[in-house]
């Protein structure tokens, strides 16, 4: 199957650059404090574009709210691994780390992304 040849994007300065693929996410932390206070967020959203690394590429999520739960948590300037092949051309990235301290308390979470472009 013949790839498909980037979209050429205008930007502002009159200059083009290629707009690379995205990925939607979702998913849940796990458990922080302790008793009644015990509890995790979910969260959802989408990467921004691709960043090249080595052989492979990589994506930054900068979210700014996990859901509500007397407080919020971000995920901040968190990158993806690399790009986990799922055969048919198409793939996913594993993500690891932590949101952002608030309410004395941050929660770790992995999830893996969704397939770049599911219907192309």
């Amino acid at each position: 199957m013949k790839k498909k040849r980037p979209t050429i994007k205008k930007i502002r300065t009159g200059s083009t650059q290629a707009q690379r693929h995205l990925h939607e996410f979702e998913g849940s932390t796990k458990l922080a404090e302790e008793g009644a206070d015990r509890h995790n967020h979910r969260f959802a959203g989408v990467t921004g574009q691709a960043i090249r690394a080595g052989a492979s590429h990589v994506h930054e999520i900068d979210l700014e709210r996990t859901d509500f739960l007397n407080h919020f948590h971000n995920l901040k300037k968190i990158r993806t691994g690399p790009a986990i092949s799922v055969g048919n051309g198409k793939h996913v990235h594993f993500v690891t780390g932590q949101t952002t301290l608030n309410d004395g308390h941050v929660h770790k979470f992995n999830f893996a992304t969704l397939i770049q472009a599911p219907l192309v």
